[in-house]
């Protein structure tokens, strides 16, 4: 097949956003079920509306890796479509975790417009939009894969992320969200699990782990690479964390809420362990609370303890392990493909 132009960046963004509406338009024409017109129109509007609106970074990074894994810029058309595909059903994932983690944090916005299920005539119908959005997966998967020596791997990889990520949103809601406001459950071992889990398998091993399918490869052999890609994942969470206090509102495009949300961040962890009993005691009295009033003190508390300081010193003690271990990898395009990760998100702005 002629190859596809997917050299540039911009090359590959815009053959990625054309396979959407494939993959869409196959979708509304799934043989298994007799669309009315009205079925037909809601799922048409609902895909764009909660798959589209995002910056796709897990999507282009399955192509990116996969020409890093082959050594080329530009991919045959079959291969580009087959990666941007994967590419698509983890942003399928993510628009199926999205939809149904607003509705459990009450959410009212996300991507700069209302949450799906706050759309009028909506509602709790997304509950069963989220249900289809993840059994979509399943159908493109299918469709697409179902030939693949790799078919049964890739069904198994998305299942175990699913698991493993609606297993870290289960820890999240239970410690941040349930029961009586108790600060002394927040340590680093409770951060650190519930971001591996949440975040950082769907958001950094997915892609790659995808990327090297494709390639042929076998996962069991590249359980090194998932360790790496997972700490990867925690700490961009970290730098989240971070970024929500001390980030540039204009700059970032969200104001962060963190401390009124009563999150369990990675700067209130470090200030628990810093505190003395008096400090303490302003954490326990002003945190998770409305007031600006509250939420000055607990920054000003972060300023006294030096946390910002505290982050930039756990910043360079993550790039240098991280760098030590990409460099200990055998395989020199699986190394390439971890620093493309690497370099994309250290020392980020936003």
């Amino acid at each position: 097949m002629a190859a596809a132009g997917n050299g540039s960046a911009g090359d590959t963004k815009a053959v990625f956003a054309q396979i959407y509406y494939k993959l869409k338009e196959e979708l509304l024409a799934d043989p298994a079920f007799e669309f009315t017109p009205e079925s037909h129109q809601w799922i048409d509007r609902m895909l764009d509306y909660t798959v589209l609106g995002g910056k796709c970074n897990r999507g282009l990074s399955v192509v990116d890796s996969y020409k890093l894994l082959k050594g080329t810029d530009v991919l045959p058309e079959d291969e580009m479509f087959l990666a941007c595909t994967l590419g698509w059903c983890i942003e399928w994932l993510q628009a199926f975790f999205l939809v149904l983690d607003d509705i459990m944090d009450d959410s009212h916005t996300r991507r700069g417009q209302p949450c799906w299920f706050r759309v009028p005539q909506v509602g709790m119908i997304a509950c069963n939009d989220g249900i289809i959005l993840r059994n979509h997966i399943s159908r493109i998967l299918r469709l697409h894969f179902r030939g693949k020596p790799y078919y049964a791997d890739l069904l198994d990889l998305f299942n175990e992320v699913e698991f493993k990520t609606a297993s870290g949103q289960l820890l999240d809601l239970i410690t941040t969200h349930e029961g009586e406001k108790d600060l002394t459950k927040y340590n680093i071992t409770v951060h650190r699990r519930i971001v591996q889990y949440k975040t950082a398998y769907y958001s950094f091993y997915l892609p790659v782990a995808c990327a090297l399918l494709l390639s042929g490869e076998d996962l069991n052999n590249f359980g090194a690479v998932e360790n790496i890609l997972v700490e990867m994942g925690i700490y961009f969470q970290v730098q989240d964390d971070y970024l929500d206090c001390y980030g540039d509102p204009e700059f970032i495009g969200k104001i962060g809420t963190d401390i009124e949300d009563y999150k369990c961040s990675w700067l209130v962890v470090q200030a628990l362990k810093r505190s003395d009993e008096s400090q303490k005691q302003i954490l326990f009295e002003n945190y998770g609370k409305k007031d600006p009033a509250c939420v000055m003190k607990v920054k000003n508390l972060y300023k006294e303890l030096d946390l910002e300081a505290v982050f930039l010193e756990y910043e360079n003690e993550s790039y240098k392990k991280l760098i030590a271990e990409i460099e200990a990898q055998p395989s020199i395009p699986v190394q390439n493909v971890l620093k493309s990760f690497l370099h994309k998100i250290y020392k980020r702005q936003k």
